[in-house]
């Protein structure tokens, strides 16, 4: 009967999920950024003049395909030369977003049990970011799909020590990195922590051997493209704007600490660490932890923006601090319990905020990351209610209210 009961809930918050999803995008009328807009010449050019290239006609690899690749295969399908196909290419966010949605159901049971994986999936399902990314042509609704089937095969990969599944996990990472590339540093963390659970590098080094192959079975091609179009071995892109603009605390951009006059702006982001750091110390070292940090996760994503607003819940600010100060919590008690598998989603949430503060901020980028955080939270609430019921004896009181009551 409870069973019954369970999955009749995971039904509803699905019917939920989906309705707000597709009423969404039904109901307003949707903002392309400047990066979208930069998206569409770049796809339409590579259509019908066969050239890859991002803001520029000559072949480059600014941008790793595989956000670019989705969008042609769209533009494709919806006949793009006579429809929009921007539509198209949301509604299909729209249904990676469900998909992403029984990934963190998924996961928060295995970590967790159903009374983790419910109330994961209920917060997922209205946490308003996951809905309006949707309208937003950028990769974050396909990059949040493929890191969490990134995860999810991690986990198993490492709880049945298993080839197959670590090759597996190995290609979601590639296909993950194809679409954002500063996932890669995620794979190497994660065996990392597999190492230590287990102490046995020989066992370690072959698992990684096979998920390295997977994510080098998927990064090949592009490689190869980028040996042949451009002469350099690129593995994920060459674009450095978001590293140098990473080097101007607050974004402040006029702040004149350079003369970037004939300077790269590799070169000018290099003397301004070379100088921020020497001679405006605190100020630099604020903006390379707490600064950045607070610009990634402090506020929500709105996505592309939309008219009219679509609010999807009340209070929905607080929804978002009360996830980000909750995993702070749920970061250290997990850590406590770090032979616990669900200590690599505190890893992976570290790794990646640290591989972040080396660029320049930006709200949406905790939208990859708000899943595992999601998550991470519900299994806090587990571990609470778990201590609340065995300090207190609640379930020998029920038992014997029942007795008493029969």
């Amino acid at each position: 009967m409870q069973r019954r009961w369970t999955s009749l809930a995971v039904v509803l918050i699905f019917v939920l999920a989906a309705f707000l999803r597709f009423d969404f995008l039904a109901s307003a009328n949707h903002h392309n950024s400047h990066d979208t807009v930069n998206y569409d010449i770049m796809v339409r050019q590579w259509l019908e003049k066969g050239v890859y290239a991002y803001k520029s006609e000559e072949p480059n690899a600014q941008v790793s395909p595989g956000f670019p690749l989705f969008m042609a295969a769209s533009y494709l399908t919806a006949d793009y030369i006579n429809q929009d196909p921007m539509t198209l290419i949301r509604y299909l966010q729209a249904c990676f977003s469900l998909v992403t949605l029984w990934l963190i159901y998924r996961i928060a049971k295995r970590l967790g049990g159903e009374k983790a994986a419910l109330p994961a999936l209920a917060v997922a399902a209205i946490y308003p970011p996951f809905i309006w990314t949707n309208g937003a042509v950028l990769t974050e609704s396909l990059a949040t799909l493929l890191f969490m089937s990134y995860v999810y095969l991690q986990l198993l990969a490492f709880d049945k020590h298993s080839r197959w599944l670590t090759l597996s996990a190995g290609i979601a990472m590639g296909l993950t990195v194809l679409t954002r590339p500063e996932f890669l540093v995620v794979l190497p963390a994660s065996f990392v922590l597999y190492l230590l659970w287990h102490r046995k590098a020989k066992q370690t080094i072959k698992l990684l051997f096979f998920a390295g192959i997977g994510t080098a079975i998927v990064l090949a091609p592009w490689l190869i493209r980028n040996l042949i179009s451009l002469h350099e071995p690129v593995i994920a892109s060459t674009q450095v704007n978001p590293f140098a603009a990473g080097t101007y605390p607050d974004k402040n951009y006029d702040d004149g600490l350079v003369d970037r006059t004939g300077k790269t702006q590799m070169e000018v982001a290099k003397e301004r660490l070379k100088i921020g750091f020497t001679k405006h110390t605190g100020t630099f070292l604020k903006w390379y932890t707490i600064g950045k940090l607070q610009h990634i996760y402090g506020k929500m994503f709105t996505g592309s923006g939309h008219q009219p607003p679509y609010p999807v819940i009340p209070f929905k600010s607080y929804l978002h601090l009360m996830i980000i100060f909750l995993s702070i919590v749920s970061s250290v008690v997990l850590l406590c319990r770090w032979r616990n598998p669900a200590s690599l989603l505190v890893v992976i949430v570290l790794t990646i905020s640290v591989t972040r503060l080396a660029f320049v901020p930006e709200y949406r980028y905790n939208v990859t990351a708000m899943p595992l955080l999601i998550i991470m939270d519900s299994l806090l609430v587990v571990l609470v209610l778990g201590w609340i019921e065995r300090r207190f004896k609640l379930g020998e009181q029920l038992k014997l209210i029942r007795r008493r009551s029969a």
